[in-house]
Order: structure tokens, then C-alpha cells, then sequence
């Protein structure tokens, strides 16, 4: 029920948590901070109803991935896209996070889940709650809204989807995509560094190792996603496997450092952008992937499916 901003685009991502949760520019930061407030034009909404079963290695990622292929990449400029429908229930957080992270790679102003069980299950289990026990208020949409756009996805008819370079909305079924080899593995960052994420990449790694020609490197989102992997053995499963495990960091995702792109290599990210010069040089290419397709692809040293394992 609060209304949260950040000085990064990806602030969409608290939205997993029922909140209004978005990216303002610097100046707008500075404003906040001074007086308490920010100003915001109120945003249309786009209804986003998911029904059916998720398949085997489908996660958040590629259900959001594959409505940004539809929409397109301003598909939901200045909109709050409201994730709702029986098929939520079968999401966890982190693909409700994941999912919140890139409705701004569609252009929305905000992308936001209705409050369940899990969600207050989630927040009950934060350090925040434990300590302040903070009273929140559950919003839900009017019975009779109004809705810019409405659009109905089955995700039982969707595979793992890649976006392919150079847009996120460049996707196309992981079916479809060429198996080229590749250079390099990013798993992690804010998009995809949850704990069922590293969870997910760790379950298709143990038993296996990095392909001799590739390098991967494993970004858990926070200190403490940090710390839970380790406590659960799987930052042991991917030194094993010849990956780097990180501490949290943005890292290669914005060309910044830690693996970033030579020229002409190829690499598949759990990141949210691949624009050319996004992770380092430009004519770099980047495919955009599940934690679970990008582990499987730097075992076998090509864009890959776990079920090739």
C-alpha cells in the first residue's frame, strides 16, 4: 500500500508487493527527500490476466518476456500494468519481482500484483518487519475500474522465451533461437538474483561444470540473498562448477565492470536490457534468458535448454 520511488528505472520492481512503485529522475530524489512528497501524473492501467499452468522450466522471466513481445517495448509507456488472474497464484515472489522489474522494459510507469498470501508471507519475513512491525494497508482494485488496455495470456501455451539482441522485446521461444556459441553467463543482478533464482541456476549446475569456454559469473540481489546461499550450499555448487559468485552489484549488466563484453562476444544474461553497448562493446550481442536456460547454456557452451542436460 505505500507509495515508493527510486532513482533507478527498475524501483518498478517493489511493485511484486503491492505497492506504487516507480522510477523518478534525480532531481525528483532530491525533492522527496527535502519535503516528504513527489508529484506524478496518475497513470492509465493495463489489465495483465494470466491463467493456466506454468511448463517445466517457465518462470517469471519468460511470461514477461513474452508480453513484452506483444505489447511491444511502449506498449504500456506511462501505464500501471496490473498483473492479475488465476495464474498468479502460481507465481512466487520472485517471479512476481522479476516480472514488476521489467514492465518498464514495455515503458510502464509502474507494474504492481494484487496482495495474497504470499506476498504477506514475504513481507512478514523481512528484516524490516521483524524489527519495526510496521501496520500495512492492502489496496485492491475497484470492483468496477476502468481499464486502458486489457489483455489475457494462457501460460500454459508459453515455452522459456530469449530476447534476442538488440531490444527486450526482440523475443522469440527458445525453440526458435539458433544454438550459437557463446562467451559468457551473467546470472543474477536486480531482475533475476533472487533466492529462488539462485536456487533454480544452482539445482541445473550441481553435478556439472562450466563450459571450458565460457565464464559466468553469479550476482545474488542482495547482501542478504548473499548470505542465504550460502547457508544453503549453493554458492558451493557454483564455485564448484567453475562460477564466479559475486557479492551484489549492477556489475556487468550496465558495462560497468566484473565480465564486462570484448568485441563480437555473445553472452546470455538473466539481466533485463540488451541494447547494443549495454554490457560493454557494441558490437557485443546479448540474449536475454531464464536462470535456468542461461545456467543450462554455460554447461553446454551454446544457447541451451536444461533439457538438453
Amino acid at each position: 500500500g505505500e507509495v515508493l520511488i527510486g532513482g533507478d528505472s527498475h524501483s518498478t520492481t517493489c511493485g511484486a508487493m503491492g505497492c506504487f512503485a516507480a522510477g523518478v529522475g534525480s532531481s525528483d530524489i532530491a525533492y522527496a527527500w527535502a519535503v516528504g512528497e513527489i508529484w506524478l501524473k496518475v497513470p492509465y492501467s493495463m489489465k495483465i490476466v494470466l491463467k493456466g499452468k506454468l511448463k517445466s522450466w517457465v518462470s517469471g522471466k519468460d511470461i514477461i518476456l513474452y508480453i513484452i513481445k506483444d505489447i511491444s517495448v511502449d506498449g504500456a509507456t506511462y501505464m500501471a500494468m496490473e498483473f492479475t488472474g488465476p495464474g498468479v497464484s502460481q507465481l512466487n515472489m520472485a517471479d512476481r519481482f522479476t516480472m514488476s522489474n521489467m514492465s518498464t522494459e514495455a515503458g510502464a510507469k509502474n507494474g504492481i500484483f494484487a496482495v495474497d498470501d504470499e506476498t504477506i508471507q514475504y513481507v512478514k519475513n523481512t528484516e524490516r518487519y521483524k524489527l519495526e512491525k510496521p501496520e500495512f494497508k492492502i489496496y485492491e482494485s475497484d470492483f468496477d475500474c476502468k481499464y486502458e488496455i486489457e489483455k489475457e495470456y494462457d501460460m500454459s501455451k508459453i515455452e522459456p522465451q530469449v530476447a534476442c539482441p538488440f531490444s527486450p522485446g526482440n523475443v522469440k521461444p527458445l525453440s526458435d533461437v539458433e544454438k550459437l556459441p557463446i562467451d559468457a553467463v551473467i546470472i543474477g543482478t536486480c531482475t533475476n538474483g533472487w533466492i529462488e533464482d539462485m536456487r533454480r541456476a544452482a539445482a541445473v549446475f550441481k553435478g556439472h561444470k562450466v563450459h571450458p569456454k565460457v565464464r559466468v559469473i553469479v550476482i545474488p540481489g542482495s547482501t542478504w540473498i548473499q548470505k542465504q546461499a550460502i547457508q544453503e550450499g549453493l554458492a558451493e555448487i557454483f564455485i564448484e562448477s567453475g562460477c564466479v559468485f559475486s557479492t551484489s552489484t549492477c556489475g556487468p549488466c550496465i558495462g560497468g565492470h566484473m565480465g564486462v563484453l570484448a568485441e563480437k562476444e555473445r553472452c546470455v544474461s538473466t539481466t533485463n536490457r540488451n541494447f547494443v553497448g549495454r554490457m560493454g562493446h557494441p558490437t557485443a550481442e546479448i540474449y536475454l534468458a531464464n536462470p535456468a536456460v542461461a545456467a543450462a547454456s554455460a554447461i553446454l557452451g551454446k544457447i541451451a535448454s536444461p533439457e538438453e542436460l
